[in-house]
């Protein structure tokens, strides 16, 4: 099967959805299937190899100047070229291009608009590069903010479209209005452009009929996957102090200051002793504040000490820093539809402790790898950590489960099976069953 393959480019950013789209692509080439794996904006960062194409589709500069200096908007290609580049792009990403959304209302419209929006002349350039492609049986979009591409790719390439749903609800809902409305009625406007949408979780699944209007039986649940292979397991009755781990994008949603709470709490209850803080994990410039914020309020509770800010890690450095923790948990303040990091953390034997919303639920009690507290709630969240600092028998029970759940459950391979069964119920759909007369 050709598959073209888009996957959104996060900069010089560790983004969940770039390591699932590019370990979905490397385990769909493994199989024989020839995969065209095309970033968005720019160029993709991911930890293990990357399999995806030189060309991106939408060059972020590109899109910026067009959308804010109409001049841009008629420059030849070969002028083009020259910013469109993957080095001018990768420098571009040096300088932190922002992806908040309060910052990319009017272009995120724009794009949803398709070819009547200002980044006209880059579909046309996308679509002239691909027509000289072979041609795909299969297109796949990776959220519902590029279906403005949907409708001109399916009447050049007269291919079936699809399109991941991994989590754009955060964004569509930080846009400000008008933005958020208009990008809403674009995305609902598209949706019978794509013939089949396809669910990284089971949450997600239920959630976005009510959130776009999509009709359940639309959507096919691919559940994210990993590659367990380097992902060891981290040795019990470790030395040392009970560590406490987040790891996660450093950003109010993704709830660490919860965590650091539930920590204060802990400490200060004198139930645990000796213990540590560590984090890790991408933080954009405009976040500094928050983590200051946060250092400040264990500074203050006079355990400034305890608290270690790991920074970005490299995969090697991941796998070092996730098997070095008893316990880890990133209490998300929203409903996430992932968890990529809880999958990495089970494979190397942490237990986990999350609240109980959104995918967290359904990957803690497929796996069994751990326990769910209450939502935004950091007392909940003391009282399950603590129950594994007092109980190592139900850690290690844990432990196991989870380095066993997620082999069972959410690996590249499984997360492939599942989304070559939708590709093929499009492509080669099964006979309907006559009705008994």
């Amino acid at each position: 099967m050709r598959i073209l393959y888009l996957t959104g480019g996060a900069g010089r950013m560790y983004c969940g959805s770039c390591l699932r789209d590019n370990a979905m692509a490397t385990e769909l080439m493994a199989r024989g299937h020839d995969v065209l794996l095309l970033p968005v904006y720019t160029p993709t960062l991911t930890d293990e190899p990357n399999v995806s194409n030189d060309h991106v589709v939408l060059g972020g500069i590109s899109a910026y100047l067009e959308q804010y200096v109409p001049l841009f908007r008629k420059t030849p290609r070969w002028l083009d070229r020259l910013w469109d580049s993957k080095t001018a792009l990768n420098l571009a990403t040096r300088r932190s291009i922002s992806t908040n959304p309060k910052m990319l209302g009017e272009m995120t419209v724009s794009v949803l608009k398709g070819e009547g929006g200002f980044q006209r002349k880059e579909i046309d350039k996308f679509i002239d590069w691909v027509k000289d492609e072979a041609p795909p049986d299969v297109v796949n979009l990776p959220y519902t903010l590029l279906l403005g591409l949907a409708e001109p790719i399916k009447k050049i390439l007269n291919a079936p479209i699809f399109c991941t749903l991994q989590g754009e609800d955060l964004f569509l809902d930080g846009l400000q209005e008008p933005h958020r409305t208009e990008a809403l009625d674009l995305i609902r406007d598209h949706l019978p452009h794509v013939d089949l949408f396809l669910s990284v979780s089971e949450y997600y699944a239920e959630f976005m009929p009510g959130y776009l209007g999509i009709q359940r039986e639309k959507i096919r649940v691919v559940p994210i996957g990993i590659n367990p292979a380097d992902f060891e397991l981290r040795h019990a009755n470790r030395s040392g102090p009970f560590t406490i781990g987040f790891f996660g994008r450093i950003a109010p949603e993704k709830g660490l200051h919860v965590l650091a709470e539930a920590y204060r709490i802990m400490r200060q209850s004198g139930h645990l002793r000796e213990a540590r803080l560590e984090a890790a994990g991408y933080m954009a410039p405009d976040c500094k504040p928050y983590l200051e914020e946060i250092q400040k309020r264990l500074r203050d509770a006079g355990l400034g000490g305890e608290f270690h800010y790991r920074g970005v890690l490299e995969r090697a450095e991941k796998i070092a820093f996730l098997r070095g923790l008893d316990v880890m948990s990133m209490p998300a303040t929203y409903d996430e539809p992932k968890g990529v990091s809880l999958l990495e953390a089970m494979a190397c034997g942490v237990p986990l402790v999350q609240p109980r919303r959104g995918a967290f639920t359904e990957i803690v009690e497929r796996t069994g790898g751990g326990l769910l507290a209450q939502p935004d709630d950091p007392q909940s969240l003391a009282d399950g950590i603590l129950r594994l600092y007092k109980n190592r028998e139900l850690a290690e029970e844990l432990s196991a489960n989870g380095f066993q759940g997620v082999r069972e459950h959410y690996t590249a391979a499984h997360m492939a099976d599942r989304v070559l069964e939708a590709y093929e119920s499009v492509i080669c759909p099964s006979p309907s069953i006559p009705a008994t007369i």
